[in-house]
């Protein structure tokens, strides 16, 4: 099986028993073929400068050769336009799935942190809730009064009955 075969048919072993690459997996491939077409970039802009060269060599002295070259030149710089869209393309799709990934990610740590609250909420009861907090109002009521018994100043021989 040829590489672009497999490139297109998903030929790794890892991906054929899940039904799908993974996030990580996807990302790496087109980590990798942004990089790919980067070289090919590169080796396009210097094809082009060569033959702008080669033109500007021959010059008036050999017209044909001359735009032979520019010729060459507008195909490459063709290309590289090609290029150009093909890797905003693979771009764009690298930021959706890592979008996409970082989505999945926050819903999954949600959906545990939801479990975690249900869980601590599994033995706590608001009708005990309720009452607890009734018993804790009325002992900090009763808790005020023995304060304000105590603070008041205690009049032994200021009041006389008569």
């Amino acid at each position: 099986m040829s590489k672009i075969s497999k490139f297109f048919k998903g030929g790794s072993a890892a991906s054929k028993g899940r039904g799908g690459p993974s996030p990580q997996e996807a990302l790496a491939r087109l980590r990798e073929t942004e990089e790919m077409l980067s070289k090919k970039q590169e080796y396009l802009e210097t094809r082009i400068e060569r033959e702008l060269a080669a033109a500007r060599q021959h010059g008036t002295k050999n017209k044909r050769a001359a735009l032979q070259a520019l010729k060459r030149k507008k195909r490459y710089e063709k290309q590289l336009s090609q290029i150009d869209g093909t890797l905003s393309t693979i771009e764009f799709q690298r930021e959706a799935l890592e979008n996409s990934h970082t989505n999945t990610e926050v819903l999954k740590n949600m959906g545990y942190a939801a479990q975690a609250m249900k869980k601590v909420h599994e033995n706590m009861d608001l009708n005990k809730i309720d009452d607890l907090m009734q018993d804790i109002t009325e002992q900090q009521d009763v808790a005020q009064e023995i304060s304000d018994a105590i603070s008041n100043r205690a009049a032994f021989g200021d009041e006389f009955d008569e």
